[in-house]
């Protein structure tokens, strides 16, 4: 009896065993097989271009553009129905790879909400300001001179309504899947760099653009994606975006070559690279050395931040 009994807990302690080593075996096969966060980037392209390019295609013939010639003038109101297509294309596509690829929910992108709407204000503000103090740095060098005002209520809410999807579409893909995907892979600045090279190459197509309006696109990458790598919140990067995009244009720039309405309209002698010419304020030198300020200002931020972040938990 005693054997018995001694035999059958030598079977049940083998079986748990068994068990435990199958379970290890899932589990190693499950990393093996796990797709990287840079593959999981060079997985997504194909699929977005063709998605998002059928349901931008869908927005153009709703709202009767000719799709096929890519010269053609556009309305605001044209502008803003195919953005509306974009956005809900791009939140398809990057909903199903987040689901069954990632297997995280949507919202860890870094649209969770609390305690950010002072990220929010601040990505608001600081737009504001650098667009707000460019103008009339090149007013002042008499870069730019002012015609006159024209304000058009319609046309400012579709500017704002636009600029907002561009700076969701952008920021959601760009820093809340490529960049987050990619430091889950590399360094995260090698990630950051990564990103805002991709963010720059996006532009590549708009009209007016050079190399050294990419260059400036780029940093403009670095300041969107600063804030991410180390909040993983989309909040502060959307709210700059709008607020850059939408003070540029009301201000009378063009935004990434792209003449938009304005409320201020003005002059310029020449285009050159002090006043960023036909490709707007993103083409000039003060776009550099603004976007080197906000850098630092965000670095400096985020070193303090650390810095007493650590202190308290000591």
């Amino acid at each position: 009896m005693v054997n018995l009994l001694a035999n059958s807990k030598l079977k049940i302690k083998e079986i748990e065993i068994g068990i435990s080593l199958d379970k290890l075996c899932i589990k190693m096969n499950e990393r093996e097989y796990k797709i990287k966060g840079w593959q999981r980037v060079l997985l997504i392209i194909l699929p977005y271009l063709f998605i998002v390019g059928i349901f931008q295609l869908i927005g153009g013939l709703i709202a009767g553009v000719d799709m096929t010639n890519l010269e053609s003038e556009h309305t605001s109101t044209q502008d803003l129905i195919i953005s509306s297509f974009n956005i809900v294309g791009t939140f398809l596509v990057i909903w199903f790879f987040m689901k069954f690829l990632d297997k995280e929910s949507f919202i860890e992108l870094g649209f969770q909400t609390k305690n950010r709407l002072n990220e929010f204000i601040i990505g608001i503000i600081v737009g504001l300001i650098i667009m707000t103090l460019g103008y009339l740095l090149l007013a002042f060098l008499e870069e730019i001179f002012f015609i006159k005002t024209n304000f058009d209520l319609k046309e400012l809410i579709v500017s704002l309504s636009l600029f907002t999807i561009v700076a969701v579409v952008e920021e959601t893909l760009l820093r809340g899947y490529i960049l987050r995907n990619l430091m889950n892979s590399f360094n995260k600045y090698i990630a950051l760099i990564t990103s805002s090279i991709l963010f720059s190459l996006m532009h590549s197509f708009n009209p007016n653009v050079d190399l050294f309006s990419l260059f400036n696109l780029f940093l403009a990458g670095i300041v969107l994606g600063l804030s991410y790598i180390y909040t993983k919140n989309l909040w502060f990067p959307i709210a700059m975006h709008l607020s850059w995009n939408l003070f540029q244009t009301l201000l009378g720039f063009n935004v990434s070559g792209r003449d938009t309405y304005s409320i201020i309209e003005f002059k310029t002698n020449e285009s050159n690279l002090i006043n960023g010419g036909d490709f707007g304020f993103e083409g000039s030198y003060l776009s550099i050395i603004a976007e080197i300020i906000t850098i630092t200002i965000i670095g400096i931020g985020i070193y303090y931040n650390r810095k007493k972040t650590n202190h308290n938990t000591v």
